[in-house]
């Protein structure tokens, strides 16, 4: 891998000036030598920065940075209103999004609860942890540095003070973390294989499937985020059936009724992911992407959205009681009501302003609706 990394040159840095005599930063194409899998691009960028006569890349101002100096708790989950920060570390964990950790973490746990077969001793909640390690910090963590170093032109619009695009973060040290979290997750997947005593490497092969979908999600040609409709729900399947399966497959069998009751339930994913792309509208335009508000403008997408996460759900309450669980059907349709209460209280009057409100007030009651429908699978 250093090999791979060592091709990776440093920036230059060079100064232009355009009519009116504006400074910038122009980074200049560089090639990098990758496997098939994971090969990164370079397009050229123009950024709005400070004077500088160095030839290293450092931290600089935003033009545009957040309200009131941004929130350092904020810059710690990566998500807006963050604070500027110059400590490579918090950098390097903004750039990984913990806030997007905890439904793949809960995946797992419904995973396992469907396989009908965790226990609730050393060995199976060592297992549980080290899925939850693979499929949080590591692969989500390697999605979302990878999503962000293809979105730098469209955050270079829309959040020009993200690291990527402010220049807090060189291109070397970005690539160097994806490999990172990509080959750490894998190993992890491999490793639990191992310690399960699969004969056919299943979490491996999920973890590795997991992962060319998040490339193809966010990298070129492919780039599936281009259309929203195959990009959310391919989104929404990673947030819910990939964990969903490692943990059931980690414990149990992975059937065939359960990949396709999770597949159905990625349609409320895909409404989730939707939430995301209102903040973007701006730079989606500009470069073309064919984002739902983009496409349908804000007014309906907003009921897209909503309407693709709350009849999934209650379609699958209906699936329950059809099954003969009454209860579980009951207890998720109770779990689905506050989410419209939120859906309307936040997220319908205004899906900008009060995206992470609503998503913080409803997302709860999602995940709970998720275990349940795990447990009620398992028996």
């Amino acid at each position: 891998m250093s090999s791979v990394l060592n091709t990776v040159s440093s920036l230059r840095l060079s100064r232009v000036y355009n009519s009116n005599n504006n400074n910038h930063l122009r980074l200049p194409t560089h090639s990098v030598l990758t496997p098939p899998l994971v090969s990164f691009t370079r397009r050229r960028l123009t950024i709005r920065a400070a004077d500088t006569d160095t030839n290293e890349v450092k931290s600089k101002a935003p033009d545009k940075a957040p309200a009131g100096g941004g929130s350092s708790f904020n810059q710690l989950l990566g998500i807006k209103g963050a604070a500027q920060e110059t400590d490579k570390w918090k950098i390097r964990l903004q750039l990984t999004k913990p806030v997007t950790w905890p439904p793949l973490v809960w995946g797992v746990v419904c995973g396992a609860a469907a396989s009908g077969n965790f226990h609730w001793n050393l060995e199976d909640v060592a297992k549980s942890i080290l899925c939850m390690i693979m499929s949080g910090p590591c692969l989500t963590g390697y999605t979302q540095t990878l999503n962000d170093w293809y979105d730098r032109e469209i955050d270079a619009i829309n959040e020009p003070y993200r690291p990527i695009p402010s220049g807090a973060i060189s291109e070397n040290e970005v690539i160097s973390q994806i490999w990172l979290l990509l080959l750490g997750g894998l190993g992890i997947a491999g490793l639990l294989d191992v310690w399960a005593g699969h004969d056919f490497p299943i979490v491996f092969y999920l973890a590795l499937g997991g992962s060319l979908l998040s490339y193809i999600y966010s990298a070129p040609p492919l780039k599936l985020k281009q259309n929203g409709w195959i990009g959310n729900f391919a989104l929404g399947a990673s947030y819910i059936s990939l964990p969903w399966w490692a943990g059931q497959a980690l414990f149990g069998t992975l059937t065939p009724d359960i990949v396709v009751l999770t597949l159905l339930y990625s349609i409320a994913g895909l409404g989730i992911a939707i939430v995301n792309d209102f903040k973007s509208i701006e730079g989606d335009k500009a470069l073309g992407l064919q984002s739902l508000p983009v496409a349908f403008g804000a007014e309906t997408a907003k009921w897209i959205c909503v309407g693709a996460i709350d009849i999934t759900q209650l379609s699958i309450a209906g699936y329950l009681l059809g099954a003969g669980k009454p209860y579980y059907a009951l207890a998720l349709v109770a779990l689905i009501f506050p989410q419209v209460v939120f859906q309307f209280q936040y997220f319908l009057k205004d899906p900008v302003k009060y995206d992470v409100k609503y998503q913080a007030s409803a997302q709860p009651f999602l995940v709970l609706g998720l275990l349940v429908t795990a447990l009620a699978t398992s028996h």
